[in-house]
């Protein structure tokens, strides 16, 4: 699967900061789509104590759920060395480089993309969803299971209840409740991408656990591709 050349990625992190204000003025958030049929999710792990991370995207169809699940199209593995260093706020720039290569492999274009991290909840609104949103051109979605910046206050004990997530008197995402008395998750809009969509999207993605079911394959996927290697 193809994906758009926007930018070098063997920058320093100030050259990185740049690239982020430029992009962040090419997202679309007053728009998403009304059906999502297919569905990626994305994670990245590291080998502990090494630069070399791993990358997993696995497709779902998410018409035809299954009791065990939603059946998996495709899965796509990848891992890199990595030279740019873990800097909070460039995450995208250490890891997308490996995502991509895992994106390459695909054959079925998903209609979104969900990935393990921040949309816009981002101290300049293009956390790691916004960004590979941006470079494969696809809505996407960001599932955070821990808050990078913003207040909120806490949502109602119910599935589906949430509370906006705020920077700056500016609402950045959703923190939702997944499933009754469980941790919240922190929901933002990626790239053509609204926050109300982004929530019904993680809903109806979401069975039994916690997470939602693109964002818990591929944290699977890719946690056993690295004990694997």
């Amino acid at each position: 699967m193809n994906f758009l050349d926007l930018h070098r990625w063997d920058v320093t992190p100030l050259e990185a900061i740049e690239i982020q204000n430029r992009l962040r003025r090419q997202l679309i958030l007053d728009q998403a789509p009304a059906v999502i049929r297919t569905i990626a999710g994305v994670d990245v792990s590291n080998a502990f104590g090494s630069n070399r991370l791993f990358a997993a995207v696995v497709v779902l169809d998410l018409q035809h759920p299954q009791p065990k699940g939603f059946p998996i199209l495709e899965v796509a593995t990848a891992s890199l060395e990595v030279a740019f260093p873990y800097v909070p706020g460039l995450l995208s720039f250490r890891e997308i480089p490996v995502v991509l290569k895992a994106w390459e492999k695909l054959q079925i274009r998903p209609d979104c993309l969900m990935a393990d991290g921040q949309g816009i909840a981002h101290p300049r609104r293009i956390g790691i969803a916004s960004h590979l949103g941006l470079l494969v051109d696809l809505p996407s979605i960001g599932c955070g299971k821990t808050r990078l910046i913003g207040a909120h206050r806490e949502p109602g004990p119910l599935q589906g209840e949430w509370s906006p997530l705020i920077d700056r008197g500016e609402t950045i995402g959703a923190v939702l409740r997944t499933r009754d008395g469980v941790s919240p998750v922190f929901i933002s809009p990626g790239h053509r991408m609204t926050l109300d969509r982004a929530v019904e999207i993680v809903l109806s993605s979401q069975l039994r656990y916690r997470l939602p079911e693109p964002t818990r394959m591929a944290h699977q996927l890719v946690n056993e591709a690295r004990r694997a290697a």
